[in-house]
């Protein structure tokens, strides 16, 4: 079942992180060669690539939880006994699962309010409201995977480190 979600959520958010991010890259392509060769830039590319920007780092949330890649501090981890991580892991998850699920719940009434005063980017006229959705949405996401790891041991999301670094070697 984990495997199921785990590919559910690489094919869903990760995807749609990755092809944000392609599209930033081509969009700065255009614009930067149009701006070089033509003196004339993607009308709106600024107002694109921050939306995309908010489709990446909001997209890839749920997976980045899901897969335990976030920022850890660990320095103690060697000095305590496994039920005690294993209980400090419980709470983190619940502490974050209540994190983001009151972030994702604050996103949706501005999403809300954006969408009931027909807010719009300022080039383009491109509604807000759709991408604050999208942020709530996946805020509540990575609120559930984290919810999800109250209940599941977390050694089945770690993720895999082939190469080890400099700081795996200094530890004790």
């Amino acid at each position: 079942m984990l495997k199921t979600l785990e590919r559910i959520l690489r094919w869903s958010t990760g995807l749609m992180a990755a092809m944000a991010l392609f599209t930033i890259m081509w969009l700065t392509l255009v614009d930067v060669t149009g701006r070089r060769f033509f003196s004339h830039s993607v009308p709106g590319g600024l107002e694109l690539t921050e939306m995309l920007m908010v489709v990446v780092i909001f997209g890839a949330m749920p997976l980045v939880s899901w897969r335990n890649e976030h920022v850890v501090f660990d320095s103690l981890d060697s000095y305590l006994p496994e039920w005690v991580r294993d209980i400090q892991a419980r709470v983190v998850h619940l502490v974050c699962a209540a994190t983001f699920g009151f972030l994702g719940y604050l996103m949706t009434t501005r999403a809300g309010r954006l969408a009931e005063y027909g807010d719009t980017t300022v080039h383009l006229q491109l509604s807000i409201a759709p991408v604050a959705w999208m942020m709530a949405v996946m805020l509540a996401l990575t609120g559930l995977v984290h919810l999800l790891f109250v209940f599941v041991s977390v050694t089945v999301s770690a993720p895999h480190n082939p190469t080890p670094s400099a700081f795996d070697e200094a530890t004790p």
